[in-house]
C-alpha cells in the first residue's frame, strides 16, 4: 500500500544449525583426541616412539593402530567442523563436508566390494588371520586381540588349529624346543564353566591328540567361517549400525553445507569498501 514501507527480512546465519553443529563436532573432537592420546601414550609404553622401526619390525597389526587413526581422523574432523561452525569459516566447513563426503564414499564402496567378491575377502581375511597368528607372541596388544576374537567366536586359527603351526612357538616340528610345541594358545580351549581359574597351560600339547579327541579340548572350528556365522546371525544389526553411522554423516554434511549457504547469503548482503563492509539497505 501507498505510504507504507515494506520490510524484507534480511537473511541471517541459523542459530540451531550453528550451535548443534558446533556441539556436536566438539563431542567428536574429545573423543577423538583421547582416542589419540591412549594410542600413543600404548605406543611410548611399548618404546615405539623412541624407536619408529619397531612399526615395521611387528610381522602382524599392531593393534594401537586402530586407536591412532581412528583417533587422528576424529580429531581433524571434530576441528574443523568445530572451529568452522564457532567462526562461520566457510574453508573449515567445506573441509569438514568434503572429508566426511569421501569418508561416506569409501564406507560405501568398501561395502559393494566386500559383498561382489566375497571368495576374495575371504581369502584375504584368512591370510591376515594367518599373518597375525605368526606374530601372536611379537606383540602383547596383538596376542590380546587374538585371544579375544578366539573367546568370543569359539574358534582357533583362521580355519582351525592346525594354522598355529604357522608360529614358531607352537609347531610340530621335532627342531622346535618350546613347550608350546603342538599346542595352541589358552583362548581356543573349551572353557568349563565351573573352573574359577583360568588354565593357561590347557592348549599344551592338544593337537597331539586324534581329531576327535581335540573337540573335547578345544574349538576346532575356524575364526573365518565362525565370523561369517555370526555376521549372518546378527546381520540386521550390523547392518542397523551402519545406516545409522550413513545417516549421521548425511546429516553431517548437510548441516555444515546448511551452515555454509546462510554464511554466504549474509555476505552478500554486504558492499566491501576501503574502509570495511557496510550493510546494503
Amino acid at each position: 500500500m501507498p505510504g507504507k514501507h515494506q520490510h524484507f527480512q534480511e537473511p541471517e546465519v541459523g542459530c540451531c544449525g550453528k550451535y548443534f553443529l558446533f556441539g556436536f563436532n566438539i563431542v567428536f573432537w574429545v573423543l577423538g583426541a583421547l582416542f589419540l592420546a591412549i594410542g600413543l601414550w600404548a605406543w611410548s609404553e611399548k618404546g615405539v616412539l623412541s624407536n619408529i622401526s619397531a612399526l615395521t619390525d611387528l610381522g602382524g597389526l599392531d593393534p594401537v593402530w586402530l586407536f591412532v587413526v581412528v583417533g587422528g581422523v576424529m580429531s581433524v574432523l571434530g576441528f574443523a567442523g568445530c572451529i568452522g561452525a564457532l567462526r562461520e569459516n566457510t574453508f573449515l566447513l567445506k573441509f569438514f563436508s568434503v572429508f566426511l563426503g569421501l569418508i561416506f564414499f569409501l564406507e560405501l564402496a568398501t561395502g559393494i566390494l566386500a559383498f561382489v567378491f566375497k571368495d576374495w575377502i575371504r581369502d584375504q581375511l584368512n591370510l591376515f588371520i594367518n599373518n597375525n597368528v605368526k606374530a601372536y607372541r611379537d606383540d602383547i596388544d596383538l596376542q590380546n586381540l587374538i585371544d579375544f576374537a578366539q573367546e568370543y567366536w569359539s574358534c582357533c586359527g583362521a580355519r582351525g588349529p592346525n594354522d598355529w603351526n604357522l608360529n614358531i612357538y607352537f609347531n610340530c616340528t621335532d627342531l622346535n624346543p618350546s613347550r608350546e610345541r603342538c599346542g595352541v594358545p589358552f583362548s581356543c580351549c573349551v572353557r568349563d564353566p565351573a573352573e574359577d581359574v583360568l588354565n593357561t597351560q590347557c592348549g599344551y600339547d592338544v593337537r597331539l591328540k586324534l581329531e576327535l579327541e581335540q573337540q573335547g579340548f578345544i574349538h576346532t572350528k575356524g575364526c573365518v567361517g565362525q565370523f561369517e556365522k555370526w555376521l549372518q546371525d546378527n546381520l540386521i544389526v550390523v547392518a542397523g549400525v551402519f545406516v545409522g553411522i550413513a545417516l549421521l554423516q548425511i546429516f553431517g554434511i548437510c548441516l555444515a553445507q546448511n551452515l555454509v549457504s546462510d554464511i554466504k547469503a549474509v555476505k552478500a548482503n554486504w558492499i566491501k569498501y576501503d574502509d570495511g563492509y557496510k550493510l546494503l539497505k
